[in-house]
Parts: structure tokens; sequence; C-alpha cells
């Protein structure tokens, strides 16, 4: 005899799936009791198995309906119980604060810019490409075909005969054909040549200077190039020599060295050096640049510099290795860099000039 009240209870009291299981093969399963009354069915006349056929079918309904809804709510309980369980206390072993550091060179890049932006220079930097055209970034500068910096060794070439940024000076070439003359602006960003080494990497940032418009020489060269070095190196006076060079974007071209000497394993600018050290490369702009850019150059004139931040970042901080700069060492930083409170407010100031 099937008690349908006695089943429904015992699945109600049922604390576990597992226990809900054995119970669902006691009553349903191939020798449950309920399944072994559904075959007695056969033993009975049609009226009688018609009326204890229904019985049984009500039964079972309500059964397997009662199984189901206890089921949902012991999984979620056993789900709910395994969750508070297996939870991690997130309130223990909290690590140290640690406190983050001014990178180097984004230290020596705001103070450029607030250098430059002194002396009048206007930023132009933002939304140019990395991936430049032969005419920009060789032709317009003057670069004639055979150059060797347009081989593989120095430069990156991508299909589509365009390459990666040898220098930012194709912003300079970009600039005056937006806004023509005067123009008195620097540029800054990545650039891209074919190096490694503890002084070279394939990819560093460059800031370049460009001062075009009338009656522009030579000496306006200097004093710029002079008063930039005194202000980053923070001393009163820098001995500098101009040796005559070749940039195929400027003529005359000079290098530029600085007076310097090693105390102690370190590098000391200033009037008291006993050598020279190359800091830049610098001149009057090409002619042909300007025409490349519809100037005529009989009527302005201007000069250009440029310099590896990277390798000015190295001479102020004592930074040996330029690689280390793009390695991901925290300890590393945590020597070179910088509190948040060095970096000088000025950037906003300056893009706006």
């Amino acid at each position: 005899m099937i008690d349908k009240n006695e089943i429904l209870e015992k699945i109600e009291k049922a604390t576990s799936t597992s226990e809900l299981e054995s119970l669902n093969v006691e009553v349903l399963g191939k020798s449950g009791s309920l399944s072994l009354a559904l075959r007695e069915l056969g033993k009975m006349t049609p009226d009688e198995r018609k009326v204890r056929g229904a019985e049984l079918n009500q039964i079972k309904t309500e059964i397997i309906s009662a199984m189901d809804t206890k089921k949902s709510i012991l999984e979620l309980s056993e789900i709910n119980k395994k969750l508070e369980s297996d939870k991690i206390d997130v309130s223990l072993n909290k690590a140290e604060d640690s406190k983050g550091h001014i990178h180097p060179l984004t230290q020596v890049r705001e103070e450029l810019l607030q250098i430059f932006g002194s002396l009048g220079f206007r930023l132009v930097s933002a939304n140019d490409p990395d991936i430049e055209d032969d005419f920009h970034n060789f032709t317009a500068l003057n670069v004639p075909p055979f150059h060797p910096a347009r081989s593989m060794q120095d430069t990156f070439f991508v299909e589509g005969g365009n390459l990666l940024r040898t220098q930012t000076s194709s912003v300079q070439i970009r600039e005056m054909e937006r806004t023509g003359v005067p123009v008195k602006v620097i540029t800054m960003g990545r650039v891209y040549r074919s190096d490694w080494d503890a002084t070279h990497t394939p990819m560093f940032h460059q800031i370049e200077g460009l001062y075009v418009d009338k009656n522009i020489n030579m000496s306006h060269l200097k004093g710029c190039l002079i008063d930039f070095l005194k202000a980053f190196f923070e001393v009163d006076d820098v001995p500098t020599q101009f040796r005559p060079s070749y940039f195929p974007f400027t003529e005359p071209s000079a290098e530029m060295d600085i007076r310097c000497s090693l105390q102690n394993g370190e590098l000391k600018i200033g009037a008291n050096g006993n050598r020279w050290l190359e800091i830049l490369g610098c001149g009057m702009v090409h002619p042909n640049v300007l025409k490349a850019v519809g100037v005529d150059p009989d009527e302005y004139q201007g000069f250009a510099f440029g310099m590896g931040i990277e390798r000015l970042t190295m001479l102020k901080y004592g930074i040996p290795d330029m690689r280390k700069c793009f390695e991901t060492d925290t300890r590393w930083l945590s020597h070179y860099g910088f509190e948040a409170d060095d970096i000088p407010n000025m950037i906003t100031d300056l893009s706006k000039k």
C-alpha cells in the first residue's frame, strides 16, 4: 500500500540531495514501492485498473513535483554552504602599501617642456603618426635616395612603402605645411631605429626644436641651446663648442659639446670640466627643406636641433644602461624614479601656447 502523505513527509524532512536521491530510488526506482504498485495494475480488471491507475499516477505526479521542489532547495542550500566554507577572508595577510614613482623619462620630459616653454617654444606632437611616409620622413628633409639612413640597417620599413619614423623632424614638416611660417615649435615623441646596446634601443624618444622666421641666424641657435643646457643641468656656466658636422636637413650643421668631468664615478657638467661631451646635433635649416614646404629661403631662415630624451636622462641622473628604462623592474624604478611632487605642473600651459 502506498502512503502518499508518508512519502511527502519524508521528502519534506530530507536534509541533503543524497538523502533525497535515496528516497527517489526507494519510491520511484525500478524496484521502488510506487513502481511495484504500478506493475500490479496488470492483475486487475479493466474497471479496477482505470480507477487505481488514475490514483497511482496522481500520487506519482505529486511525489515527483515535491521531489523537484525539495531538490532545488537542497542544491541551493548546499551551494551556499560550500561558498561559505570556501570563501577567502581578504582582510587577512594584507599586503604592505607600496608607493609608486614617476619614471625618469617622464620626469625629464616635463623638465624639457618647462624649459622650452619658458623660451617661447610651442609643443606640437599630439596625433602625429609613428608610421610615416617617405616624403615627410626623408624627402622633405633633404635626405637623398642614396643616403644610408634609408637602408634596412637603420630604418624599419613596413608594407606600402611606409616606415616607422626615424626622427620627429617629420612633425616639423607637417607643422609648417599646416601653419606656414614663422614657426617656433618643439616636437617630442617616439622614434625607431635598428640599434640595440647600452646606449641605443630600437624605440626611443626625441625632442627637436625648430625656429623659422625672418633674420634668424646661428647666434640665435647658440643662445637658445646654451640657455637650455644651463637650465637643464642646473649650472650657472656651461662651456660649449660647436663642431662642424653633416645633417641633410641643416646647412651649416654642427655637433654641440659641453664641458664635463668624472668625479668619483659621477658625471659633473660645468666650467670645471676637463673633457668634452657630445650632447646634441643642430644647424641652420637647409634651404631645400624650406622649399619642400613652400617657404621662400631668401625671405625666411631658421635653426633646428635635436636630442635623445633617454640620453639626457642618463647624463643628468647617472643611468648607465638605456635599456633598463624599458624593463618592468620596480626595483630599478624605486631607485631612479621620482616622487609625484617632483614633477613641475606646466604641461597644460605649454601645450596651449
